[in-house]
Order: structure tokens, then C-alpha cells, then sequence
């Protein structure tokens, strides 16, 4: 108001299935309890995290309205530099909202969660796509006026909620909203779902918020998919052989190794690490040995049709689609999967020697096609679950399928790649070592990274010897690593034959 005083602008930016929009309607009862006079406004992101909803609330005192009746003129969206309260419940919505230009020093608090929801972009980047946790921090930092951060999906799990109250309780904490913690007690009674879980989540967030500071910005582990415990003693006692800087890492994959296969699987993963380790100068520390760690994990646990199975009919995964989707007591839930299985996928599967026949006969080749394509099978019906559990079942076999002989053989070829160049180039042996970054996926997703992957090697080697053997490398990883179709990689590899 002209003159007078501004209404208070708060933005929030939440992920689907997060509660932003009860976050807001508690909000606005709180506001209106407290004789405040609110807007609200909303801009639904897209689907399949690629963005937040972005949630814009002004509030005005009732009390500071003028005597002749003029009422605010609030905005309907946030504009840069505007902004007064800025809460992201995720960490890299916090480095949206910095980057739309929502935060300023002059006059924003900011308030995040530290946890982490992969985007779709940074779960099918071919090299490690993950945003730098730390980058966001220090711009957080610089940009904010004040910042509370902290783990708040953390929270709620320890209390069986939702964000949405731990949400509410940092803005009751950190924001300096002039409402009382009593208003949001009865914003969240007043919505009558699940009360008590609610307020005691928002108790506990409260607290921590009015504390202020930033928690440090850790990942959270990933709980091996097999507990150390439940795994043979001898196996994880081996684990004290390994550099420490890499036992965490290789913790996580014997844990994976067991879970897809058996212990002995695991123990042959141990095996090939000991013989890498010994690869490692006196001088160098252990990144070699770090890095195949954790190439060598996820190659070993390849994604067959056995695993694709095994993974779709783990226990509790119809139970957290339902929650996902928030079932009600009585509905009922219809899981379908969609599956477009290849005839080098079907042939994978069989026996090596069988398998390999009939991927070299085009007349097999043209009849297994038939059972290829688009297909639909429900996995919550009795004979579509059963399906899966017997192509799971095949696990006990799966050492003598095709594609266990091939992805084996590739693995050896890369070893010996990685331990030939050691021997006379630590740093381009490094890097050929995390070239395995682009083998990832399935069909034709693992194909395309494939084929990459052998090209660069392919290179690597004739590069040896070479100076700059490693720099380039890792110049052609990175491209490789750009697209999906070997675009960026095709540009690098003619700039290199030009050379």
C-alpha cells in the first residue's frame, strides 16, 4: 500500500507427493486465525521430477489496514528480489528458487530441506549427473540474509510423517512470521488427518528450526538392498583388507552382489578388488582401487530379464506404490507393467550355448521377434505374479546364460585394460577405470553406452604413452557422457583424427 505497510511474501517450492498444497491451506488457517488477511496462488510443476510446485502466499495484519476501508494490492506470483521467506523441501529446489533469483541478502530467509530427490536428468545422465551438493550451499550461503537448513524428510521418517508437518514447523521456527506455534497446533487439528503424527513432527521440526544454523549437507546412505548382518561373517571380515576411503563403497556392493546373485558372487567381486588393489603406487592412495569399487559393482549386477523380475517382485513394492498413491482402506490397487522385451534380451536368458545358435540364426531370429514389442502384464494378478516369480526363479541358472558370459568376458577385458595401463599410466588407466560409468541400463540405453565405451578404450590404448593420453580421455568420457546418441562424442573423436 502506498505509504504504508508491505505485505509479507512467502514462496514455497514442493515436489509432488510432498504436501506443499496442505503446507499452504495451513498457512492460510494459521493467518486467518491470527486476523491476518492471505493470498494464495499456485503453479503445478511437471510431472516425473523435473520440478517443484511453486506456492505464493502475501499476508497483510488486519490491523495495519488503513481507516478508509483500502485493502493491499497482493501479487499472484513471486518476482526476483521480492521475496521475503523462501522454503524449498528439497535441496536443489533451494538452488531453483537462488537460481530464478528468489533469494536475496537484502532481505530473504531461506529456509530448505538438505534431502535429496534425483531428478529425471540427473538419474539418466551416462556419467555420475548428480548436482553438487556443495555448490548449492555456498550460493546459499552468499545469497540468503538468513539460512536454515537441515535434513527434514530425515525428520519425518523418524516420526512416521509426512514433510508437510516438518515443513510447517520450520517456517513456525525460522521464518519470524508473527503468528503463534499455537496457530499452526490448530491449523494442523483443525485438518483432522492424522493428528497426533502430524504435531509431533511439526513439534520436533519446530524446535530444530528455532535452533537456526545449517546441518552439515551429507548424503544420506542408501541401506544396502542385504543387511552386513544377514550376510556370511568371513565375507564382510575381508572388508578390513580394503582402504578404508573405499570401504563403504565396497560394503554397499557385496551387499548388492548378494542380493542379485549369491555370496560367492561376492566373494569373486572381493577377489577381482584385491588383485586392482594391488595395482595402487605407495604414493598415489587408492582412487584406482575406490573407483573400480564401484564400476565393478554395478556391471557385476547387470540388468537381465532375471533381474528386471526379481526387482519388480521384491516384497513391499506393490505396499509403497499404494502409499505412494496414497490408497485409501478400501480401494483396490492394479500394478501394470510395461515390458518390451528384445530377442537379444529372450536369447540373454538361455543357456550360452543355445542362446548363441539362435541369435545367429535369422530364421530363429524372425520367430522369437513375434514375442517381442509393447506388452502389458498386470503384476498384482495371481498368474502375472507368478510369471515374474518364475523368470526371477531363473537366478539359480543364471551363471550359465548368455549374457552372464558376455558381460563377464567384457569385465575381464576392462580389468585387463585397467591393469596393463597401470603398470605404465596411472592417470589413463584412472580414467579408462571410470569409463565404465557409460555401461548402464538396459535394451538399448546399455547398448548405445556400450558401444561408446569400447570406443574410448579402443582409443585409450592407442593412445598410450602419450602425455596426454589421460586428459584425453576424460575430455571423450565427458562427451560421451553429454548425450545419448554419441552426438558430442562423434564431434570429439573427428577433432581428434583432425589432430
Amino acid at each position: 500500500m502506498s505509504g504504508g505497510r508491505r505485505p509479507i511474501s512467502l514462496t514455497l517450492a514442493a515436489l509432488g507427493g510432498q504436501g506443499g498444497g496442505v503446507v499452504a491451506e495451513w498457512l492460510i488457517a494459521t493467518a486467518r486465525r491470527e486476523a491476518w488477511l492471505v493470498q494464495a496462488t499456485s503453479v503445478p510443476g511437471v510431472a516425473q521430477r523435473t520440478g517443484a510446485t511453486i506456492y505464493y502466499l502475501e499476508l497483510f495484519p488486519e490491523t495495519s489496514l488503513p481507516p478508509d476501508g483500502r485493502r493491499p494490492v497482493m501479487a499472484l506470483m513471486p518476482c526476483a528480489g521480492d521475496v521475503d521467506i523462501v522454503v524449498a523441501s528439497e535441496w536443489v529446489e533451494a538452488g531453483r528458487v537462488m537460481q530464478r533469483g528468489f533469494v536475496t541478502p537484502e532481505r530473504t530467509t531461506l529456509i530448505a530441506s538438505t534431502h535429496r530427490v534425483y531428478t529425471i536428468s540427473e538419474k539418466s545422465a551416462a556419467d555420475d549427473g548428480r548436482a553438487d551438493a556443495e555448490a548449492i550451499l555456498t550460493q546459499a550461503t552468499q545469497r540468503a540474509r538468513r539460512l536454515v537448513a537441515y535434513d527434514m524428510a530425515a525428520l519425518a521418517e523418524q516420526h512416521g510423517a509426512v514433510i508437510s508437518a516438518v515443513i510447517l514447523g520450520a517456517i513456525a521456527g525460522a521464518a519470524g512470521l508473527p503468528f503463534a506455534a499455537e496457530s499452526y497446533r490448530a491449523a494442523i487439528r483443525a485438518g483432522g488427518i492424522a493428528v497426533d503424527t502430524n504435531l509431533a513432527a511439526f513439534e520436533a521440526s519446530l524446535l530444530r528450526a528455532q535452533a537456526g544454523g545449517v546441518a552439515p549437507i551429507t548424503a544420506r546412505p542408501t541401506r544396502p538392498s542385504t543387511a552386513p548382518d544377514a550376510a556370511p561373517d568371513p565375507l564382510y571380515q575381508r572388508l578390513a583388507e580394503f582402504p578404508a576411503a573405499a570401504r563403504t563403497t565396497i560394503e554397499h556392493g557385496v551387499a548388492r552382489l548378494i542380493d542379485y546373485q549369491d555370496a560367492a558372487y561376492a566373494a569373486a567381486y572381493l577377489d577381482r578388488l584385491d588383485a586392482v588393489m594391488r595395482l595402487e603406487p605407495a604414493d598415489t592412495g587408492t582412487p584406482l582401487t575406490e573407483s573400480i569399487a564401484r564400476g565393478l559393482a554395478l556391471w557385476m549386477t547387470f540388468e537381465d530379464t532375471i533381474r528386471v523380475a526379481q526387482l519388480k517382485t521384491r516384497p513391499g513394492r506393490i505396499e509403497a506404490i499404494a502409499a505412494r498413491h496414497r490408497k485409501l482402506p478400501d480401494e483396490i490397487v492394479h500394478v501394470t507393467e510395461f515390458l518390451k522385451p528384445r530377442v537379444e534380451e529372450i536369447c540373454g536368458s538361455l543357456p550360452a550355448a543355445l542362446g548363441r545358435r539362435l541369435l545367429g540364426s535369422s530364421w530363429w531370429r524372425r520367430r522369437l521377434d513375434r514375442l517381442t514389442g509393447g506388452r502389458q502384464l498386470r503384476s498384482t494378478t495371481v498368474s502375472g505374479y507368478a510369471l515374474l516369480r518364475a523368470i526371477a526363479g531363473l537366478r539359480r541358472w543364471r551363471r550359465g546364460t548368455l549374457r552372464y558370459a558376455d558381460e563377464h568376458a567384457r569385465i575381464d577385458a576392462w580389468l585387463t585394460a585397467v591393469a596393463r595401463h597401470a603398470k605404465i599410466d596411472y592417470a589413463l588407466a584412472l580414467e579408462i577405470a571410470q569409463c565404465q560409468s557409460l555401461v548402464r541400463g538396459y535394451g538399448e540405453t546399455f547398448e548405445r553406452g556400450l558401444m561408446n565405451f569400447n570406443r574410448i578404450v579402443t582409443i585409450a590404448d592407442r593412445l598410450a604413452g602419450r602425455p596426454d593420453a589421460a586428459p584425453t580421455v576424460a575430455r571423450l568420457r565427458r562427451a560421451a557422457a553429454a548425450d545419448d546418441h554419441g552426438a558430442a562424442l562423434g564431434r570429439e573423436l573427428e577433432v581428434l583424427a583432425a589432430a
